[in-house]
């Protein structure tokens, strides 16, 4: 049995590392230099023309350069994170937000065009509407639960769709859950191709991390994350990631070099040492994510809960996405509390254990409050469509007891004093079996 052939968790374990050159340690060290001495002149010539992609190496293996460049720990990094999602590439970052800059400056120019779906995470909105539009950047958003035609109309009456040069989503979006349909957007991507000049697909899966969404399979050209929050998993570290085709990585890592967003030696150890236990990490918030939801969901207080195990109940039509690109429900939920910002904060100000924190997937249970916090610079009409209203809560599950986490959950509900207005009797008929 060939170890390319092994599953993914069992790879961690080892992928892409020679104990034989590290003196035989078990685990791969930390190496903490900025710079490597090359054995010969010619050879220093030979790696930087390799580094910038000049021709007259072919087959020859690159070598170590200077810790912006490569470095043996981003290296093996690299090299395992590209497997959970059967990518032929990936590529280490300093940040979720520095991935997702570095890929976008690498494709879009002044002129291009990007649809994006909305809602997104607080930091991506900001790049997109006031970063890449300074650059000259035409930007279209398109809202969950858009047909393919309702897109190609607002595509059509931009009057820039020839310019159209990738399709940017957020799925599961945050806070919502909201879903999009990645083979929808192929094709409507591929629709919008031109000879060599292909659009492109990229997906943030930050949300599902690399086990549950794997958006590759579905047609995406790039994949990013936030690696803080699953793949880091113990919010020690803060670091980002892109995986994709060879032909697609290479020139998000030269932007990279050029740009100096690559991460550090020692956050590229402590995630190679996170990926090890992801699978583990993972499955277990999700089921304590699916009691909690089912707790919420039943909670006088609660006026509505957002999760993906009550896709078919929330959005009905989403159903069909959620059983074609997810193999999990997840461990992110949000929902909204009966009130306004007064009850939330309430119920967030008297959690004993859940952190009021914002990130998440971690191996703690975080959480915050999306309309005046991660989302505070979306502009409030925009928020108030999306469903990112004031009564909103979002959670992130951990890993914790589960009847533990309930029980913080209800002794905070329990602090909220409802207002009269907001007082209505759940319809229990309507809620999913």
């Amino acid at each position: 049995m060939s170890k390319d052939t092994y599953s993914p968790e069992t790879q961690m374990l080892g992928y892409g590392y020679k104990p034989e050159l590290s003196e035989g340690a078990v685990k791969c060290p930390i190496f903490q230099t900025s710079t490597f001495v090359f054995r010969s002149a010619e050879d220093g010539k030979a790696f930087f023309e390799m580094a910038h992609g000049k021709p007259g190496n072919e087959g020859r293996e690159m070598g170590l350069i200077y810790s912006r460049i490569n470095n043996p720990d981003m290296e093996i990094l690299e090299e395992r994170l590209r497997l959970w999602d059967g990518g032929e590439a990936a590529a280490a970052f300093s940040s979720g937000m520095s991935a997702i800059a570095t890929s976008l400056l690498t494709y879009l120019r002044p002129g291009d065009l990007l649809l994006y779906s909305n809602p997104l995470y607080g930091g991506t909105h900001k790049f997109i509407h006031h970063v890449l539009t300074s650059f000259g950047v035409e930007i279209i958003g398109f809202k969950a639960g858009e047909g393919r035609e309702e897109i190609e109309a607002r595509i059509e009456q931009c009057g820039h769709a020839k310019k159209l040069r990738m399709i940017y989503m957020e799925t599961p979006a945050n806070p919502t859950n909201d879903l999009i349909d990645i083979s929808m957007c192929r094709d409507i991507a591929d629709a919008y191709s031109v000879g060599k000049e292909k659009v492109l697909v990229a997906v943030d899966n930050t949300y599902m991390g690399p086990l549950w969404q794997h958006p590759l399979k579905h047609g995406a050209d790039i994949v990013l994350y936030s690696a803080t929050k699953y793949i880091g998993g113990h919010s020690d570290v803060i670091a980002g990631a892109v995986v994709g085709t060879m032909t697609v990585v290479k020139p998000i890592k030269k932007m990279r070099t050029v740009l100096g967003t690559m991460t550090d030696p020692h956050t590229c150890w402590l995630l190679m040492r996170s990926l090890e236990t992801l699978k583990i990490r993972m499955e277990t918030a999700a089921r304590n994510a699916e009691k909690v939801a089912a707790f919420l969901l039943q909670h006088p207080k609660v006026d509505k809960v957002y999760y993906l195990g009550y896709t078919s109940f929330n959005n009905p039509d989403q159903e069909r996405i959620f059983r074609k690109q997810y193999e999990c429900k997840g461990a992110m939920l949000s929902f909204d509390i009966m009130g306004g910002e007064k009850e939330a904060f309430t119920f967030l100000n008297n959690l004993k254990h859940i952190k009021l924190a914002v990130s998440l997937g971690g191996t703690e249970s975080l959480a915050e409050h999306p309309a005046s916090m991660t989302h505070a610079d979306v502009p409030f009409e925009e928020k108030q469509s999306y469903g990112i209203t004031s009564q909103m809560v979002r959670l992130s599950i951990g890993i914790e007891n589960p009847e533990d986490l309930v029980a913080d959950i209800a002794q905070s509900l329990e602090s909220v004093v409802i207002p009269v207005s907001h007082a209505v009797e759940k319809r229990h008929d309507l809620l999913p079996a």
